[in-house]
């Protein structure tokens, strides 16, 4: 089905071929998938393979008993990175006109909805910076062109993307980098109100970084201040952290972060450049501190992991939160034979922990790695995440789809669709994000589409958080009516729990047809299909911010129409 607006806003889900990515919503033409096991059923051991999945969908769909009734909602979490920092990829450069960098956001929104791609993870936060206006940091120069300027225009980048998002039945969640106050391509000077002017004494230089010291309290929780200052002022649907904690080590202080270093299974710098927090260091041990350096930068990121959770949940219960670290574990716990970076040695960054300690709702480890690189294989790193999630919480392993490109070490693109089919190999995942929009935006090598034909053949909820609330909504209210090309259908939510989205199903044949429409477009219609004919029934339901769905309600059935 195609999902269009028309000039009357109705709500058009009409079956056939699909529309183009300028389409302001996109649905599905295939019988929907059954969902994965939920995933607090995870265990600390590597889960046991599920079905074969479906080209279309996370795993192949059991017949429902009734056959008034469809089968269960495709559930998988399908989401883009979308980088500010450097202009990766938006705005395309900096101080463009609102209405350019409006046009390029649109762009990348359609395209995702176009694709069934159900959220967005948008760098909101590149550098100690704002894509939004902030009482706490300066405009971004990715933005305006200049650290600290407003735009021309007065606008509010970050609450148009969500409403945009949202209107297309997409989820945004806000990227913060937690750390880093300047980046190496940045070439401004720092604002007055850069954290590295207001309070230098916890920003510290390393390479062609500036760095906010993990160590320094004040540092924690500047950052803390501006993650909850976000979650309170705008309606985002989750809070993302990278992997960027402590610095990648370089060897000179002219050097950039030697992240590709890492990812291409090297140890860093070879001889490393020591990050510069002597003064902090020295203060713990004065106050009493008994940990040696390694364990105290730990607990000074697990501090702020901790905090950060713990203040989202108490701003807004349903805001989720997630933590996209470098793909390698600690060195102590690795699988046989996978070697390569050490985040627990040089980034300091105890995932392992958070995971076992619930201090987040989704990981996205980066496993930027083929299946077939044994030292880094894909599938082998993702069971190692797998059996470290004790709690049950969502791992959705962050695939690196902008490494199809024309280097040496290219991806083909169906690398990335087998990696999707790891994924739905394995009982405790059910999602997966692509770094970066930019190679989906590009359709590199031809990705987008045989992402569209092959993996996203169908719209998709994400899965529920049920730790962060279980109840579902109450059924939504429906009319229908027959009209000259389908059926005109009209939902309204019912009392109680705020609803995001519609599940509908639609039945053309003996082939049951779902989509996912927002709950601000609740006026559809269901088109005539030159092969199925009319529809011939209709199913729907209510589905809230953490995917927890009604009852089911069968609103229209021909067989049962007088």
């Amino acid at each position: 089905m195609v999902l269009v607006f028309n000039a009357k806003k109705r709500l058009t889900l009409s079956v056939g071929v699909a529309a183009g990515v300028a389409a302001l919503l996109e649905g599905c033409s295939s019988t929907p998938s059954a969902p994965a096991p939920d995933a607090g059923t995870a265990s600390a051991r590597p889960p046991e393979p599920s079905p074969r999945p479906t080209p279309g969908g996370p795993v192949a769909a059991a017949a429902p008993s009734d056959p008034n009734m469809p089968p269960p909602a495709p559930r998988e979490f399908r989401a883009a990175w979308v980088s500010t920092v450097a202009n990766i990829d938006w705005p395309s450069r900096s101080n463009l006109t609102t209405a350019k960098q409006q046009t390029e956001a649109l762009a990348i929104l359609d395209r995702a909805r176009a694709m069934n791609l159900n959220a967005i993870v948008l760098q909101v936060r590149p550098s100690a910076d704002a894509i939004y206006p902030s009482e706490l940091e300066p405009w971004s120069e990715f933005l305006t062109g200049q650290q600290g300027r407003a735009p021309a225009q007065p606008w509010d980048p970050l609450q148009f993307w969500i409403e945009q998002a949202h209107a297309r039945g997409l989820e945004l969640h806000a990227w913060f980098n937690p750390y880093r106050a300047r980046h190496a391509t940045a070439k401004s000077p720092l604002a007055a109100n850069h954290i590295g002017r207001t309070k230098p004494e916890v920003v510290k230089p390393y390479g062609r970084y500036l760095w906010m010291d993990p160590g320094e309290a004040a540092a924690s929780q500047h950052t803390l201040d501006v993650v909850l200052d976000v979650v309170r002022r705008y309606d985002i649907d989750g809070v993302h952290i990278d992997d960027y904690f402590y610095p990648y080590p370089i060897d000179t202080p002219n050097a950039a972060g030697p992240e590709g270093v890492a990812l291409d299974g090297g140890v860093g710098a070879k001889q490393e450049l020591e990050f510069p927090d002597q003064l902090s260091w020295q203060r713990y041990l004065l106050a009493g501190g008994t940990l040696d350096r390694a364990h105290w930068r730990r607990q000074n990121v697990n501090s702020l992991i901790e905090a950060m959770y713990l203040g989202i949940r108490k701003e807004k219960s349903w805001v989720r939160f997630g933590i996209s670290p470098f793909g390698i574990g600690r060195p102590d716990r690795r699988p046989a034979g996978i070697i390569g970076f050490s985040q627990y040695d040089k980034l300091y960054a105890d995932a392992e922990l958070w995971l076992a300690n619930g201090w987040l709702d989704y990981l996205a480890p980066q496993l930027y790695w083929p299946v077939a690189q044994a030292p880094q294989a894909f599938d082998v790193l993702l069971d190692y995440w797998l059996a470290q999630n004790t709690r049950g919480r969502h791992v959705w392993p962050g695939l690196y789809t902008s490494r199809i490109d024309n280097s040496i070490k290219a991806f083909a693109p169906e690398e990335i669709v087998k990696q999707i089919g790891v994924t739905r190999s394995r009982s405790g995942v059910r999602g997966h994000l692509h770094f970066s929009i930019a190679a989906l935006m590009e359709n590199r090598k031809g990705i987008t589409d045989q992402l569209k034909t092959q993996s996203y053949q169908t719209a998709a909820l994400t899965p529920p958080t049920p730790w962060l609330g279980a109840d579902a909504p109450a059924a939504p209210q429906a009319a229908t009516r027959r009209e000259g090309n389908g059926v005109a259908l009209k939902l309204s939510a019912s009392a109680g729990k705020p609803v995001a989205h519609y599940a509908i199903w639609s039945r053309y044949g003996a082939e049951w047809r779902f989509a996912v429409a927002p709950a601000s477009r609740p006026v559809l219609l269901l088109a005539d299909d030159a092969a199925g004919g009319a529809a011939q029934a209709v199913v729907v339901s209510a589905v809230d911010r953490l995917g927890n769905e009604s009852e089911r309600i069968n609103v229209y059935n021909v067989n049962l129409r007088s």
